[in-house]
């Protein structure tokens, strides 16, 4: 430690750094730092000219690390998270309670979690369960969470990550819209068709009834939000694209159904990852299992009510087996 001191302008040049470099730009570091962003590249040039080499480069839109810059920030996270992960166990001793931050859409929360929540309350009572929500499509990278629900592809799944099932989609709505549905005079059923926005807005065109005609996209409703998708078709307002890891619940609640018996499975994975550069601690863990169960209890469910849609043949499919 006397050696580390003399070899930086100040221990707080590592706060600075680690932030920068993480933000990959000084204007947002120094908001997350509470100081000004001429502060935050002053403190860096003086820890570059201490170290006598560049860490990092101007690049479009922010900064980026030089090869020496990444060397120092990849110790500097290890050294940070043993910190935080220490302080974190001295908090749980002390309280009884440990914080888990879930990094996951608002649509998830709404219509998976929050119909368990008791449940899973009483799983874990010492856990202080904590959300970062992500309204839209979920993406973007695990920032000061645990844990993350993200769709990957195959190969990019890793050892930080745990699959939980394919990405399987399917048309759904209430039973008061599918036994209401107008019928036009070329005998096609007239839908209201839900999206989220202009990149699905074409997406019942991907399963048969609308390919082949025999259901017609009259009208459309549009949200921002895929959580309010859900809620309009909860509410009977049309037939909506129903990510399965979503809206599970509702189907084998029957509170919403498939509007046809047509599942399609892409070549994404849903799967709950954590970050690389964090420790998994054991509750953390023990949450990501108890997600995986109840989503596996729900395909259950499914499949005993819908054996027409194959959601054990989707499973098998991505190496999964539904007992």
């Amino acid at each position: 430690m006397p050696n580390l001191r003399k070899k930086l302008p100040s221990a707080n040049a590592l706060f600075v750094f680690e932030a920068a470099a993480r933000c990959g730009n000084f204007t947002r570091a120094a908001q997350e730092l509470y100081v000004s962003q001429p502060a935050v590249s002053r403190m860096l040039a003086r820890m570059e000219d201490h170290l006598g080499v560049q860490l990092f480069e101007r690049a479009r839109g922010g900064i980026e690390l030089t090869e020496n810059g990444r060397i120092l920030y990849g110790k500097i996270s290890e050294g940070f998270n043993g910190i935080e992960g220490a302080i974190r166990e001295i908090e749980a001793r002390s309280t009884g309670v440990e914080s888990v931050t879930l990094s996951v859409s608002t649509a998830f929360t709404t219509h998976w979690l929050m119909p368990r929540m008791n449940r899973l309350n009483k799983a874990f009572p010492s856990v202080d369960l904590r959300f970062q929500l992500i309204s839209g499509r979920i993406g973007g990278p695990l920032i000061d969470v645990d844990l993350g629900m993200r769709f990957v592809t195959q190969d990019e799944i890793d050892e930080n990550s745990v699959l939980v099932m394919p990405e399987l989609l399917l048309p759904v709505c209430n039973q008061r819209y599918h036994d209401q549905r107008s019928v036009n005079s070329a005998g096609e059923h007239e839908d209201t068709v839900i999206v989220m926005d202009d990149e699905e807005r074409g997406w019942h065109d991907r399963f048969a009834a609308f390919a082949g005609h025999r259901r017609r996209a009259a009208h459309m409703l549009s949200f921002n939000d895929y959580a309010i998708v859900v809620q309009a078709a909860l509410l009977g307002q049309g037939v909506a694209l129903g990510w399965l890891n979503v809206v599970s619940h509702w189907i084998a609640q029957g509170a919403l159904m498939p509007a046809e018996q047509e599942l399609t499975a892409t070549h994404r994975r849903c799967c709950l990852v954590s970050p690389p550069n964090r420790s998994l601690r054991p509750i953390v863990k023990s949450v990501r299992d108890w997600i995986i169960e109840e989503t596996r209890a729900d395909m259950r469910t499914v499949e005993t009510a819908y054996p027409g849609l194959g959601v054990r043949n989707a499973l098998k499919s991505a190496g999964l087996v539904l007992n």
